[in-house]
Order: structure tokens, then C-alpha cells, then sequence
């Protein structure tokens, strides 16, 4: 079986782990959001990218939740002494990945490239695609400080100002990367990991023919919801629900995927809400969602790539 796994951050390389395990062959094709990548002290960081690289290779940091376990912070500490810019962290040993990328990247290597050469070193079955080689930085805008970009939202201030909207700055120019739409066209099965949807799915979906492939895909189509009981597990996906005005549910965030999903998978908690999401024309089935072990990804990873679906 072929499966596609569109995953942003911490929740979608949970279940990213999870599907890698259990399939354990190269027929995965993992779809990383890089709306989060930036530059910082001249270095390309893809956050998302290495969430994935370092979940899946065995080298995160579990109880962090994300970067490397054992990582140190020397350079940081010495650059924030001297008067430099010190908000976003970069570990001593993360440092290695980001000098890597940019260097590749100056001499014409594309992003794509360099990330399944880092996954090939590291041992990774997986396919892991960045959503474009073009850069599609996100752009939060917010009451109090206006236009923000993502990581100056997210790490420096927090997540803590008001969400009115988002941007995907560039994203009309921007390709899917090689061999992504393919990948799509061939699966056998499509899966949205728990992932934010607004700025982790959304760039993704924005990129150009993206949400055309899920919406006319031969493949069903299945999203795993990261709102449960109201409430998201990590993250400010709640509250960029509610202060875009509507109350976080396993119901938003079916009517968010409603053109593109054919079956929602959401939390035993949440069964109240079955109705509510057929009635959007959707299946729903319930399981465990929140993955505390690998027990937990991997038996929601079995969920997502067994349960019989009827595509639209």
C-alpha cells in the first residue's frame, strides 16, 4: 500500500512515527509543511522538516517535544552574552543540520534534494518532501503587533498575541516540490496527520495543486483531528480557533476539510460529535488520538491505514 502523510509539526510527526513503523518500507511519502522555515543568524532552519527527520530516526527529544535528545546550548548562552539575537533556539548539535542545509542550498542544491539525503543518512524508510523547494514563509497577522512572521509569532512572542488571519507570502509562485503531486496521484491511501490546521496544513494545501490533487484523488482521503474535547493536545490551535470566531471542535475542523476529506478519525472523547461530522458528509471513527507512547502511534497509525473508506 502507498500511503501520503501531509504532517506539520510535534502532533504530525507523532503519527508520521507511528505510520513509519508499521509500514517500515518506502512506500511512505511524508509532505512536510515549510511555512514555518526561516533564516536566523544566516541560517536556513526548516523547523518542521527536522521534527520529522530527528522523530523518525530516533534522535528527538521526547520530553521537549521537539530538537535533539542530549542537546546542549552553549553557542546560544555565548551569543546572547555577547548581544546577539537569542530568542530562537539553535542546539549545538541541531547547529550541524542548519549549516549543512544553507551551505547546500548556496551552492543550487534544492531542498528537496538535501532532505532525502539527510534521511537516507540517517536510516529513514520514509520519503520525507518538503511542501515546495520555493520559500512560502507564513505570515500571522495579529491585533496587536499587525503583521508578524511565523517564527516571531510562535517563539518570540510566544504565540501569545490575537490571530485575525494568515498569509502564505509567495505561495503563487511556489511549485510543489518534485515528485510530490505523483507521489498523491499513486497512493493508495492519503492521510492529514493532527497536525494545526490553519499553519500547518494550510500552507501545504495552498501550494499549487495541492488541494486540487486531495480533492480529486482516486485515494481516500483521511484526517485525524488535533482538537479533542475542545481543546488541542499541544500547540495554539485552540486558540487560533477561537479568535478567528469559531469555538474549537472536531466539528471545525471537519468543515475546514470538508472538500478534500472523505473520513475524519477523532478521539473517543469526542463521540458526541459523530452526527455533527456525518451530517458534513463524512465518515467518522473513533479511536485513541492522543499518543502518549509508541503503543499510541502506532495503533492510530494501524487505525488510519485499515479502517474501510468509501471515497467521494
Amino acid at each position: 500500500m502507498k500511503v501520503v502523510a501531509l504532517s506539520g509539526g510535534v502532533g504530525g510527526a507523532k503519527l508520521a512515527l507511528g505510520l513509519n513503523t508499521v509500514m517500515a518500507s518506502d512506500d511512505l511519502t511524508l509532505i512536510a509543511n515549510t511555512g514555518d522555515d526561516f533564516q536566523f543568524h544566516d541560517l536556513h532552519v526548516s523547523p518542521d522538516i527536522d521534527t520529522l527527520v530527528y522523530t523518525l530516526s530516533g534522535k528527538s527529544d521526547e520530553v521537549r517535544g521537539w530538537g535533539l535528545a542530549g542537546e546542549t546550548w552553549g553557542f546560544m548562552k555565548a551569543l546572547g552574552e555577547l548581544g546577539g539575537e537569542a530568542w530562537f533556539n539553535l542546539g549545538d548539535h541541531d547547529l550541524a543540520m542548519h549549516v549543512l542545509r544553507t551551505e547546500k542550498l548556496r551552492q543550487g542544491i534544492s531542498l528537496s534534494a538535501i532532505t532525502a539525503d539527510v534521511r537516507q543518512a540517517l536510516g529513514i524508510a520514509a520519503h520525507i518532501l518538503p511542501m515546495s523547494d520555493q520559500a512560502v514563509p507564513t505570515i500571522v497577522h495579529t491585533v496587536e503587533h499587525g503583521p508578524l512572521s511565523f517564527q516571531r509569532y510562535f517563539v518570540e512572542r510566544r504565540a501569545e498575541p490575537a490571530v485575525t488571519g494568515f498569509m502564505f507570502e509567495g505561495v503563487d509562485a511556489a511549485r510543489p516540490a518534485p515528485g510530490l503531486l505523483d507521489a498523491l496521484a499513486a497512493a493508495d491511501r492519503i492521510i492529514i496527520c493532527p497536525s494545526n490546521p490553519f499553519i500547518s496544513i494550510d500552507p501545504v494545501l495552498a501550494v499549487r495543486g495541492v488541494r486540487d490533487a486531495l480533492a480529486n484523488a482516486s485515494a481516500p482521503v483521511i484526517a485525524v483531528s488535533p482538537i479533542v474535547a475542545g481543546d488541542a493536545i499541544k500547540g495554539p490551535t485552540a486558540k487560533m480557533f477561537r479568535e478567528m470566531g469559531t469555538e474549537p471542535s472536531v466539528q471545525a475542523v471537519a468543515a475546514r476539510y470538508q472538500d478534500i476529506v472523505d473520513l475524519m478519525i477523532i478521539d473517543e472523547q469526542d463521540l458526541a460529535a459523530v452526527k455533527d461530522v456525518q451530517a458534513l458528509g463524512l465518515g467518522v471513527v473513533a479511536a485513541q488520538t492522543v499518543m502518549r507512547t509508541l503503543a499510541d502511534k502506532t495503533a492510530l497509525a494501524e487505525t488510519a491505514l485499515k479502517i474501510p473508506v468509501l471515497s467521494s
